[in-house]
């Protein structure tokens, strides 16, 4: 889509509401000339919603319905949205500021989900500090127009970032403050940058003071009136730096790992004709579940293998209608799993499961990992679940990230990337996806790098948005190997023995799944690895 076809979107307080959970309100008055030193259209919208649901989650985790969001002030941003969408067809994602707001990031994600666009968040999990710098170095210059954290005052108001960065990283080795301004700090107004047509020259402000207290002053400033200014034309674009995509202890480790590994072109989806085994000869065994304290374990979900013939969907429905029985003896539905783990006899039939199994969900569904194995005859699709026992709202957290951005991958399914409940912690099953664009990485090496990178961020986040700086002592990490050549060329791997914790190399594990003959793995788009965590964690 062409520059100048990009919509900006502003939300207008209602009468005398300068506070909101989810926008930025201050600093509204000058947002027509941002539109026009943009050259972009501009679509408004009053604040008519207030912030009614307050909590971790959106909506509701059963997948009937979305929970009644009547009068919440996110479903604002749906109604405008779907006036861009409207006019703008073409549109097709929503850029998305957030840095560490969870609360952001959560309602914008929703209301991306129910209108099919794409929530693009390349800041999300940015080192604030050297965010700031880059912004400052790409040639944006925003200025100070709301201040309310401690150490700044009315004096800061129409500053710009370069020339509050020393006093911004002052006052985060002091007292912990968000460099950005993660925490409320402060806002800004763009009034430049390389995407900036024309500059904005603020000529006319007013200094409101909100609240005035020791411990911080509340102070914002209203913009009476501003102009455009020319820029020189054909000014240099900076060219913006992008994050590695490896941390530095997962480049190192791969660089001890720098083997030639196979050439994923090469791998094919077909069955290994040299693994032993015979079908129909397999053991089915029934659906069974396990009660211990808060927790349920049901294993061994599937349809019966002598039922008649149905379609792959009609067989993810009989497991879901297995699954719920079999949870309600325990007075739980569906969405109470904590994770699920799927196995197919066919890694061609994902899509066709993911979609089918997308429908049983709502708001964050659970932790999942997803595999293809050989079955017994006559069963494409194989379930075990967890679930948990929730006594009050919020013992069940998720960490549900389903924009794009250089931190970890996007959900590709309805999953979340972990689930903590008590003391334990899910993560989702991690393959060796490049976090910005989800496309595969190309050796097996760099595929287990990012796979465990991955696995490690998501803890990090899941630890840091649970209020608790808290430590994870893994119970068991799996890692799921397409081929027995690939695990024995990993087994000895500097970056499979991170972390010092007990870990499994799996190939094949009848125990486990429940089969005679050995099995191969089939992994999602044709990954040679993937990872999945259980962790307990420590105060």
């Amino acid at each position: 889509m062409a520059t100048n076809s990009w919509p900006q979107l502003l939300f207008v307080p209602s009468k005398g509401k300068i506070d909101s959970y989810m926008y930025q309100t201050v600093g509204q008055d000058a947002i027509e000339v941002v539109a026009k030193a943009l050259d972009v259209p501009l679509y408004r919208r009053v604040i008519a919603g207030d912030a009614v649901h307050q909590g971790s989650e959106y909506g509701a985790r059963a997948a009937q319905g979305t929970g009644d969001l009547k009068g919440d002030e996110t479903e604002d941003l749906y109604e405008l949205l779907s006036t861009v969408l409207e006019h703008h067809p073409e549109v097709k994602g929503v850029s998305v500021g957030a840095i560490l707001s969870n609360y952001q990031r959560v309602r914008v994600e929703h209301v991306c989900r129910r209108l099919g666009l794409t929530s693009l968040a390349y800041l999300w999990q940015r080192d604030q500090a050297e965010l700031l710098s880059e912004m400052i170095e790409a040639g944006l210059t925003a200025v100070l127009i709301k201040v309310a954290g401690i150490g700044l005052t009315v004096k800061h108001l129409g500053k710009t970032l370069q020339e509050m960065q020393p006093t911004l990283t002052k006052l985060n080795t002091l007292y912990g403050s968000h460099v950005c301004g993660e925490g409320g700090e402060y806002e800004t107004l763009s009034i430049d940058s390389p995407m900036f047509k024309s500059r904005i020259v603020l000529k006319d402000v007013e200094t409101v003071i909100h609240s005035d207290n020791d411990f911080a002053t509340v102070a914002y400033l209203r913009v009476k009136e501003a102009e455009l200014e020319p820029k020189e034309v054909g000014s240099e674009v900076p060219i913006l730096p992008v994050p590695p995509l490896l941390e530095e202890k997962y480049s190192e480790l791969l660089e001890e790992d720098r083997e030639a590994g196979p050439d994923i072109s090469s791998l094919s989806l077909e069955e290994n004709p040299d693994l032993p085994g015979a079908a129909g000869q397999d053991l089915v065994f029934p659906t069974r579940s396990r009660k211990v304290q808060d927790w349920i374990s049901v294993a061994s979900v599937q349809r019966a293998a002598e039922s008649a013939d149905m379609s792959i969907e009609e067989e993810v429905t009989e497991c879901f209608k297995i699954l719920a029985n079999e949870l309600r003896k325990h007075d739980l539905e569906v969405y109470h799993c904590a994770n699920i783990n799927i196995f197919l006899s066919s890694i061609n039939d994902f899509a066709r499961v993911n979609a089918v199994y997308g429908s049983f969900f709502g708001t964050s569904p659970p932790a999942r990992a997803c595999v293809a194995v050989t079955l017994p005859e006559g069963i494409r699709v194989r379930l075990d679940a967890i679930a948990f026992t929730e006594h009050k709202h919020g013992e069940r957290q998720a960490h549900h990230v389903q924009g794009l951005s250089y931190w970890a991958p996007a959900n590709i399914g309805p999953y979340s990337q972990a689930i903590l409940a008590q003391e334990q912690v899910f993560v989702s099953g991690q393959i060796g996806l490049i976090p910005s664009s989800l496309a595969l990485a190309e050796s097996l090496q760099l595929q287990t790098a990012l796979s465990c990178q991955h696995a490690s961020r998501i803890l990090e986040a899941l630890a840091s948005n649970s209020g608790s700086n808290w430590s994870g002592v893994p119970h068991l990490s799996i890692y799921w190997f397409d081929s027995l050549g690939n695990l024995r060329s990993m087994k000895n791997s500097s970056l499979v023995k991170v972390g010092n914790f007990f870990s499994l190399l799996v190939h094949t594990d009848r125990n486990y799944l429940g089969l005679r003959s050995s099995t191969a793995l089939r992994l999602i788009r044709l990954a040679t690895i993937e990872v999945f965590l259980w962790t307990l964690y420590q105060q």
